[in-house]
C-alpha cells in the first residue's frame, strides 16, 4: 500500500522520527527536480556566468580564488578549468562593444531556469541567461539559451558542463571559441 502524506502527516511523521527524507530534495523517483533544488543549482550555474560577465568589466579588485564549491554544489575540476581560463581570457579581451570603444562599466547576469529534469544520475538544467553590460554611451543586453549539467554521486552534486543551446550566439561573457 502506497500511503499519500499531507503536509501537516509528513511533518509530523518527519518530527516523530518515523521517516527520513533526502535533505536535497533529489529523489530518484521524480524526473522533474522540486522548487528548492532547481534553485539551488540555478544558483551555482549562474555564479560561474556572473564571474566570466565581471571578468569583462575594469575592476580593481575580483574574487580570482577558483571555485570548487556553489551552495552545495561540487563544480567539476574540468569545468573549474574552463572557467578559470575563461574568466582570464576575459579580463584581457578588448573590454568594449567595439574594438577601441568605451570601456564597460556595469555588468550584470542573471539566470532564468526553464526547466531541471533528473535521468538516472544526471541531472539537466535548461534556463535562460539575460546578460546585461554597460559602457559610457549605453548599453547592451543579451538573452542566451543554455544548459547546465549536472552528476548525483553519493548525495553530491557535481556541475560537470555547460553548453550554449544557441548555435549561432555569441555570449558576451564566453571566451572566444577560437
Amino acid at each position: 500500500m502506497v500511503r499519500q502524506w499531507t503536509r501537516a502527516g509528513l511533518a509530523a511523521a518527519v518530527m516523530a522520527g518515523c521517516a527520513v527524507l533526502p535533505s536535497s530534495g533529489i529523489g530518484h523517483d521524480r524526473p522533474t527536480l522540486d522548487r528548492e533544488t532547481t534553485r539551488q543549482l540555478t544558483v551555482a550555474a549562474r555564479t560561474l556566468l556572473e564571474r566570466r560577465s565581471e571578468a569583462l568589466v575594469q575592476a580593481g579588485h575580483r574574487d580570482r580564488r577558483p571555485l570548487a564549491e556553489i551552495l552545495g554544489v561540487r563544480i567539476s575540476p574540468r569545468v573549474a578549468k574552463v572557467q578559470e581560463r575563461a574568466e582570464r581570457e576575459l579580463e584581457h579581451r578588448n573590454r568594449a562593444p567595439v574594438e577601441g570603444g568605451p570601456a564597460y562599466t556595469e555588468a550584470r547576469t542573471r539566470l532564468e531556469p526553464k526547466r531541471a529534469v533528473r535521468t538516472g544520475d544526471r541531472i539537466t538544467l535548461e534556463a535562460t541567461e539575460h546578460t546585461e553590460v554597460r559602457h559610457e554611451t549605453g548599453k547592451l543586453t543579451q538573452s542566451i539559451r543554455r544548459r547546465f549539467d549536472f552528476s548525483t554521486l553519493d548525495g553530491q552534486v557535481v556541475l560537470v558542463d555547460e553548453r550554449v543551446l544557441d548555435p549561432e550566439a555569441h555570449p558576451l561573457n564566453d571566451p572566444d571559441p577560437r
